[in-house]
């Protein structure tokens, strides 16, 4: 990509400590526009809400956009995405929301005058260059636009940048991530985190990023914007936000404390009917087959159960087939998320499932990033 020099992965670490050339139309990094919404009297930008906003690449049916609602707070102004399926997804559920489409020949300076500064820019770029089950070629691959993302995150110039993949990426092409990000400006924490470390019934591992601006100041959106597990966002500091997750400080984002609370509800508190009601709810959506119809896993989707809310449908359709409705439920969705869409065939909702994000799983990986981004700040200080 014209403007970011390569890098070797030794370099990353030293590479925003001496000056690199810019991307086409890079913005400057001291944001002109203060985080807590007071605009600079001669910024012509109008300030930002009194919440986070968010653009959207590679949106999909809008999975890791959700997690960073929960963790962050605030809207979504745009979104991005070519898939005929996921297009009708975001047109459903972010109604009135411009999708700028194919990202790869979007006009980002045009776009930052037109919808203003996000706050937050998220992207779950495509997996295929980098997946076990793929040609594996990365960066080679024709399908890799990781260049095109960073030269918007150069452009826009956001606070954060919130990134998605498979974890093959760690092995194929993301030390070009690291290097570019680390030239653009950002401070990155990473880790893989798996959907069943949330509760599901499935491992789906995956890669998760928190890439933070280097000037950003980390204060108000550390602790302003950040609601408690099951708590609804606000735009006001809340006085226990220094212990939002309100799990042990070994586990910050509250994984363990979820799975016990879990595992504790899959069969309810002794001398209660919580567990047999459950069951009960589970068998009227399943195959009646006489028998537990989940067999030995039956444990792991009572637990998932338990998390999302929702007890399990059925794996598969009148026809055989498999669900997606049950698709839906294993990523964590709110039944009918996809599936509800109208206009939407079987093979639309199955693509744009299998392309998601288990939002419960984003989010924990975010609130551990986010907490991991805070420590380093205050170490640094």
């Amino acid at each position: 990509m014209a403007g970011l020099p390569r890098m070797t992965p030794e370099s990353v670490l030293c590479a925003s400590e001496r000056p690199v050339a810019a991307v086409p139309g890079q913005q400057s990094l001291s944001l002109p526009v203060s985080w807590d919404g007071r605009a600079d009297p001669a910024e012509t930008i109008p300030a930002v809400a009194a919440a986070p906003l968010i653009g959207s690449l590679c949106t999909g049916y809008g999975g890791l956009d959700e997690a960073v609602r929960r963790v962050f707070g605030g809207s979504v102004i745009w979104t991005s995405d070519t898939d005929p399926g996921a297009c009708r997804i975001i047109e459903h559920r972010f109604p009135g929301v411009p999708n700028l489409g194919d990202l790869t020949a979007a006009d980002w300076p045009h776009i930052l005058s037109s919808y203003r500064r996000p706050d937050i820019v998220s992207a779950g770029y495509p997996c295929q260059p980098f997946s076990g089950a793929g040609l594996r070629k990365g960066i080679k691959d024709d399908r890799h636009i990781w260049p095109h993302i960073a030269t918007a995150l150069g452009v826009l110039r956001p606070r954060y940048a919130v990134l998605e993949n498979v974890s093959g990426h760690l092995r194929r092409g993301f030390d070009t991530v690291l290097a570019d990000l680390a030239g653009l400006g950002f401070d990155v924490q990473w880790l893989c985190l798996r959907a069943s470390d949330a509760g599901a019934p499935h491992q789906r591992p995956r890669l998760f990023v928190l890439a933070a601006a280097q000037d950003a100041d980390g204060e108000p959106v550390g602790q302003w914007w950040l609601p408690a597990p099951r708590e609804e966002e606000s735009g006001r500091a809340r006085p226990d936000a220094g212990g939002r997750s309100r799990a042990p400080a070994s586990d910050p984002v509250g994984v363990r404390t979820r799975r016990r609370q879990a595992s504790a509800g899959v069969a309810g508190p002794a001398g209660t009917d919580a567990g047999a009601a459950r069951r009960r709810d589970r068998d009227a959506t399943a195959p009646d087959t006489g028998r537990d119809p989940w067999g030995p896993y039956g444990a792991a989707i009572a637990r998932w159960e338990h998390v999302t809310g929702h007890p399990a449908p059925r794996a598969t359709d009148d026809r055989g087939r498999l669900s997606p409705v049950f698709v839906e439920w294993m990523m964590g969705c709110a039944p009918g998320h996809v599936t509800g869409v109208p206009g939407l065939s079987r093979n639309a909702q199955l693509r744009a499932l299998g392309n998601g994000v288990v939002v419960q799983q984003a989010e924990a990986a975010l609130r551990l990033l986010h907490a991991r981004h805070q420590d380093d700040r205050r170490s640094a200080s």
